[in-house]
């Protein structure tokens, strides 16, 4: 049925229909017109969109500009924090000497580890990480004070401070040992 509605259809529209062949080279001009139509397009379309984005990225330029500028005078402003090793070739020494002897005692006191002595170890490890920020808080007061001998000499306490606390450590861990050794 809907086949014979459609072949009556054409049948009426018949005479209707344009049926005459175009003037020869009406492809060429067709097509030509189109191209430049297209191309006008493309050029039009990117010069109106560089002009929206021309003041976006003025905008943008400004503020990596300001962000930048901000950010050197801000490092411009900040000392840099001071310690001990700053203060005379000796106290450099006197750091190193300290700083090696805290990394020897922290090695000794993790080959020691086990189930028994986690305990005293973790409790070690959280007072040595207070004075580990005491320490950079004296570092400051060091920058602030010009070298003051009061603060020197805190530094060099916080670090003697930090020795006892490891040495009393394996003390503890030695008399565990002997304790476990004695009940066996």
């Amino acid at each position: 049925m809907k086949n014979d509605n459609l072949n009556q259809l054409f049948e009426n529209l018949k005479d209707e229909f344009d049926v005459e062949v175009p003037n020869m080279g009406h492809q060429e001009r067709f097509l030509s017109k189109l191209n430049a139509k297209d191309s006008e397009k493309v050029v039009e379309s990117t010069s109106k969109s560089f002009k929206y984005w021309k003041p976006l990225l003025a905008v943008a330029a400004s503020f990596v500009i300001c962000f930048s500028l901000i950010t050197f005078v801000f490092d411009e402003q900040q000392p840099e924090t001071k310690d001990l090793a700053s203060v005379s070739p000796e106290m450099s020494k006197t750091q190193d000497f300290f700083t090696s002897t805290i990394e020897n005692e922290l090695t000794k006191l993790n080959k020691e580890r086990t189930p028994e002595t986690k305990v005293l170890i973790e409790d070690a490890l959280k007072q040595l990480k207070i004075l580990e920020n005491d320490y950079e808080s004296l570092k400051k007061d060091l920058t602030e004070s010009g070298d003051d001998k009061r603060v020197i000499y805190a530094m060099i306490s916080n670090f003697q401070n930090r020795i006892d606390v490891l040495q009393n450590v394996m003390e503890r861990i030695d008399e565990v040992k002997q304790l476990k050794q004695m009940t066996l």
